[in-house]
């Protein structure tokens, strides 16, 4: 009867260890966005684009209309038991470049309630160029589906 109970009692505790884990929250980063070593080596007014490519790599994104800038976009998702996967961070990192090729802006940005807000800066030029571009990637937080993430639907 002592060999009855104590299996009884391991398979609890195991019933107890696999409830416990599956409460643990796990998170998953999608995308990629350069380090701040990385984008330390990048000059303004100096670099080229073929130096940034070297340098951080080619993006997934780059400027719609005129090819002027590259997004680096990286995103943080929560999975937290059976729920659906909630994107809990979004950066984007933009390059600009002049007619000639070269490194205008370097910005880093997030959301914060909400808002596009510059994270970090390195500009010749005030004048954000694409910040609605820049909305609409970091602007839609929370509106994504497993799904989506995963390649599986709508």
């Amino acid at each position: 009867m002592g060999k009855v109970g104590s299996g009884a009692r391991r398979g609890l505790i195991a019933l107890m260890l696999v409830a416990v884990a599956a409460c643990t929250p796990i998170y998953r980063n999608h995308g990629y966005v350069p380090r701040e070593d990385e984008l330390e080596r990048i000059v303004v007014g100096q670099s080229t684009r073929e130096i940034v490519g070297q340098t951080v790599g080619r993006p997934a994104s780059s400027g719609l209309l005129t090819g002027s800038a590259w997004y680096y976009v990286g995103s943080r998702f929560r999975h937290y038991g059976m729920r659906a996967p909630k994107e809990v961070e979004r950066q984007v990192v933009a390059i600009s470049f002049d007619e000639a090729g070269l490194v205008s802006n370097v910005e880093r940005f997030g959301l914060q309630d909400g808002q596009v807000v510059a994270i970090s800066r390195r500009v010749t030029d005030s004048n954000i160029k694409g910040v609605s571009f820049l909305r609409q990637l970091l602007g839609n937080i929370g509106n994504v589906s497993g799904g989506q993430v995963f390649g599986g639907g709508n």
